[in-house]
């Protein structure tokens, strides 16, 4: 078939000698050749200009054009046009010349039969102004890249295929569409002319697209033509090589060019929608890169919006010259864009990445060195796996029938029923023990979170638990009540479920099948129970509950720290990090036992291995885990040093004294005498003793004992110190080491069993099953939860919705008698909530007020009734039994008016005189505020950094 005039190629190169030889020779080789051919470099250093004047010779028209590399597409195709015009190839108008130019890239090689096949799909369709081919991936030369390009509502570029499709054909039907690739366009002269060609606002991506958008809208038509195939590197999209252009920041230039072609051709009435969707599409893009752990893309996407954003002018000069060419109306135009919905599946495509990903990462070491081995094991179920027939391949037993017919499973399911009963008493608003209730509003909790000065007591700086900030944000979801409810509820079906992950991952580094399933399940189950059975559970002490959830997620993501990869040995680091300052906010002690514990551990290593901690990446990880908990709870532990509060660091949430821990009681893994009977407890350190015995299990059951001694240690040493508090004496908290060894001995016991004979493990397997079956029995019928307690027995109900007007409403409770002695809480708000009462206790002793009580009870005046006033001071109250030798004097005092209360024995009065409005005002700290913007940032760079990466990041690193 005879050519329909003239054509041109016009090749646009920059460095790109690695591709240009066979570019040149895919041009010369051409079946329909080309009639002239016009190069421009733009400040390539790699010989390409060279290149291609040694290669075109006579096709050449003038030499190749050299420009700078700051030279955008745009501007080299504007000279390649003016280069031809002055030399006669191309000319302007109706006179002859070039009736067609066809681009190249520089890494774009087209097939020899390429351009006669596109110019015979001009030759059969005259109407046709723009005709691009089929887009091969080189040098995979099958899988497919595009087929004609359209774009969504949210900038996405749309090719309508499968990632790495393969061309077998199933897309060979020659079809109008939006745009073309510029990479092989072949484009009437006087089209491109008359369209000004390229906007130069787009200097390297996405001006195809918008050049097909204008040239629709101009009554233009594009095809794409599958015969012709030309294969595409995609250099520059893929990182490949660098241009001026874009530096690092390929993605910002994308991102920037397919906003502005939105923005620059939507129509009138939708811009405004456009200009909202755009700017609430990309926070959500930022948020899923950083889940991505892409920072970089997610900062270009930020720019790329702010770019296009704070340049008006240049997007309302497009769309003013786009309405000034438009012939076709917008609904034949947005037939050629992508269904409205395509949006919103890739988005859900990509939750379900992040979910799979998620759900993936126990694929660690431990699993690859089993799947490694199973080949050779012939214990193995690979190497015994039978081949199924037919039909029993494609049989459907029904989830039903596979969940009936396991006992494991449907003893867990049991079990985990089991548990939720067992915390029946947490369902709804508790409070008691060591539980102080909660606020009625999580603005409670964040305002106790971000102030520097409270309004407590007589106002105190010293800083809130750091426990607060996960509570809140759980409140925020839930409500506080909900919030506290479900901690206590899900903490032992949370430790269940990772229980299991942890023994069934440390099983396979013994052997490739792992642990028996009816071993995992003995040691899930006996660890879920530590929280009830230790008593911690009943008296409401949330500190040990968390541990018990967190700690086998939190040793299963330290497990890392073996794996040979770096890349994944730094993802453990960030996670075990993230993780360990969870455990530490709700138990300080984890932080210092973890110090400890990863210096044995590494001191271990380097006896062992010397030349493995010249590594860096080997020893830098489990320091960083060790950093990040000082890092994000930098607003608890900086501030309580510097306000004398420092005993805070070593004690957990709840109320004092804690519970005291004798030898027995830490090796039973009990809480003084709270929890179950103490033989449960030793049941499991005595076969943590026995799982030494086995040879084959002996390594990793020692360091579960170094861990277990370890715990003892710091137990023995934080067991000599007193903390003097101003309103009680108590020991450090010790219930965190408590779990810690009781984790120790289960994992122990699982190991030991796993390498013990048949014989001998059934043996111990009657004795081990009395450990969750007696503790499941004590915790639904023996176990005495205290979370019932009234939280506002004492004090009339009228003076309790009194003193939630405002701070300075405050209420001095009295309780005590001369003879054996008085103590006294000034009582706020709705009461001491759970956060508050640890910041009262850590507060220094009010001595003014102390003597001010002490002269109350003695030799009471009005003046002293004045001073309770300007300290924000409104009722008086003596809970039942009240002192009378006190009361008769108090009545007597002016200035106190007596007030009902519903108990006989209780006594209150009014304080009536002015109340100062400003008595609790304090100071304020820029040290607070700057610490909680290191904390945000600092949480939401670890949560990007341990995010798991889908498959899709990870092709597009690597491509």
């Amino acid at each position: 078939m005879s050519a329909p005039g003239r054509v041109v190629a016009l090749l646009v190169s920059h460095d790109g000698a690695r591709w240009l030889p066979a570019v040149l020779d895919g041009l010369r080789s051409q079946t329909r050749p080309v009639d002239a051919v016009v190069a421009i470099d733009t400040g390539s250093k790699d010989g390409s200009a060279d290149l291609v004047e040694s290669a075109l010779g006579d096709l050449l028209v003038g030499g190749v054009e050299r420009v700078s590399g700051a030279t955008s597409y745009p501007d080299a195709v504007a000279l390649g046009l003016e280069r031809a015009a002055a030399n006669g190839t191309a000319t302007t108008g109706t006179g002859t010349g070039a009736d067609w130019i066809w681009l190249l890239h520089d890494d774009s090689n087209p097939d020899p039969r390429a351009l006669e096949a596109l110019l015979a799909a001009a030759a059969e369709q005259p109407d046709v102004a723009v005709l691009g081919p089929k887009l091969r991936e080189w040098p995979s030369l099958r899988r497919l890249l595009e087929l004609g390009v359209t774009i969504s509502g949210t900038g996405r570029r749309e090719t309508g295929l499968e990632r790495g499709e393969y061309d077998q054909g199933q897309h060979d039907a020659v079809r109008t569409v939006l745009a073309v690739n510029t990479a092989g366009m072949l484009v009437r002269r006087h089209v491109l002319e008359e369209l000004g060609g390229f906007d130069r606002q787009l200097p390297i991506f996405g001006n195809d697209v918008d050049f097909g958008w204008r040239a629709a809208t101009a009554g233009h038509r594009a095809i794409v033509v599958p015969q012709a195939v030309v294969f595409h590197a995609e250099a520059a999209h893929r990182g490949v090589r660098r241009t001026p252009l874009t530096g690092r920041h390929t993605h910002y230039q994308e991102r920037r060019a397919a906003l502005y072609t939105l923005l620059a051709n939507s129509r009138a009435r939708s811009l405004p929608f456009q200009l909202v969707r755009l700017a609430l599409g990309t926070v959500l893009r930022v948020i899923g890169f950083l889940l991505l752990r892409s920072v970089g893309q997610a900062l270009d996407e930020l720019a790329a919006l702010v770019s296009v954003y704070s340049s008006p002018r240049e997007v309302h000069a497009a769309r003013r010259e786009r309405q000034q060419r438009q012939v076709r109306e917008p609904a034949d135009v947005r037939r050629l864009l992508a269904p409205p919905w395509l949006p919103y599946r890739h988005g859900l495509d990509f939750v379900s990445d992040l979910a799979a990903a998620a759900t993936n990462q126990a694929a660690d070491v431990a699993e690859r060195r089993r799947a490694a081995k199973a080949e050779h094991d012939p214990s193995s179920m690979a190497a015994r796996r039978r081949v199924l027939d037919e039909d029993e391949e494609y049989a459907d037993t029904g989830a039903v029938a596979r969940f009936l017919t396991n006992p494991v499973a449907v003893a867990l399911a049991l079990l985990v029923v089991a548990l939720l009963v067992a915390g029946r008493e947490a369902y709804g608003a508790v409070s008691g023990g060591g539980l102080s209730p909660v606020p009625e509003s999580v603005a409670d909790w964040w305002r106790l979170h971000v102030e520097h000065w409270h309004p407590l007591g007589q106002g105190t700086g010293v800083p809130a638990p750091p426990y607060l900030l996960p509570l809140a944000l759980l409140g925020t979801v839930l409500g506080t009540t909900t919030a506290v409810s479900a901690v206590l509820v899900l903490s032992a079906p949370v430790a269940l479920w990772g229980a299991w992950r942890l023994l069934r991952v440390v099983g396979r580094f013994v052997s490739p099948q792992g642990a028996p399933r009816w071993l995992l399940l003995w040691g899930s189950a006996t660890w879920s129970l530590v929280a009830l059975t230790s008593g911690a559970w009943g008296d409401g002490r949330l500190g040990p509950v968390v541990a018990v959830a967190v700690l086998p997620w939190l040793a299963h993501a330290a497990l890392g720290f073996a794996d040979p990869e770096p890349d994944r040995r730094w993802r453990a680091a960030w996670r075990t990090g993230l993780l360990l300052a969870l455990t530490t906010a709700f138990a300080p002690v984890a932080w210092p036992f973890a110090v400890v514990l990863g210096l044995v551990v590494l001191a271990a290593s380097y006896a062992v291995v010397r030349s493995a901690l010249r590594d860096r990446s080997v020893w830098a990880p489990p320091l960083v885990a060790l950093a990040v908990p000082v890092l994000l709870l930098a607003p608890w532990w900086l501030p309580s040093l510097l306000e004398r509060a420092a005993e805070g660091l070593l004690l957990e949430p709840g109320r004092l004294p804690v519970p005291t821990v004798a030898p027995l009681d830490l090796v039973a893994g009990r809480l003084g005498d709270l929890g179950a009977p103490v033989w449960l407890g030793v049941v499991v350190a005595v076969l943590a003793v026995a799982a030494l015995v086995p040879r084959a299990t002996r390594i990793p059951v020692l360091v579960c004992w170094i861990v277990a001694l370890v715990a003892a240690v710091v137990a023995a040493l934080l067991g000599t110190v007193t903390l003097s508090l101003a309103s009680v004496e108590t020991a450090p908290a010790l219930a965190f080491l408590v779990v810690a060894l009781q984790g120790a001995f289960v994992v122990a016991a699982v190991l030991g069993g796993q390498g013990a004979p048949r014989r001998v493990a059934a043996a111990l397997t009657v004795v081990a099953a009395v450990v969750p079956l007696g503790g499941l029995a004590w915790a639904l019928t023996g176990a005495d939860a205290s979370l019932d307690e009234d939280p506002r027995s004492g004090i009339p109900a009228y003076m309790v919705q009194a003193a939630t007007r405002g701070e300075d409403h405050g209420i001095l409770v009295v309780r005590g008698s001369v003879e054996e002695g008085l103590s006294w809480v000034v009582r706020r708000g709705d009461g001491v909530t759970l956060g508050e009462d640890e910041v009262l206790a850590l507060a220094p002793e009010d001595d003014v007020l102390t003597r001010d009580v002490q002269r109350l009870a003695s030799r009471p005046t009005p003046a002293l009734v004045t001073e309770l006033g300007k300290r924000g001071i409104e009722y008086v109250v003596l809970p039942a039994p009240a002192d009378g030798a006190v009361a008769a004097m108090l009545d007597a005092t002016g200035g106190l008016v007596q007030a009902s209360a519903a108990d006989p024995a209780t006594r209150a009065w009014q304080v009536d005189r002015p109340i100062s409005a400003d008595a609790l005002d304090g100071p304020r700290s820029w040290l607070r505020v700057v610490l909680l913007v290191l904390q945000g940032a600092g949480l939401l760079w670890v949560l990007v950094l341990c995010a798991p990466t889908t498959q899709r990041a990870l092709e597009r690193r690597r491509g």
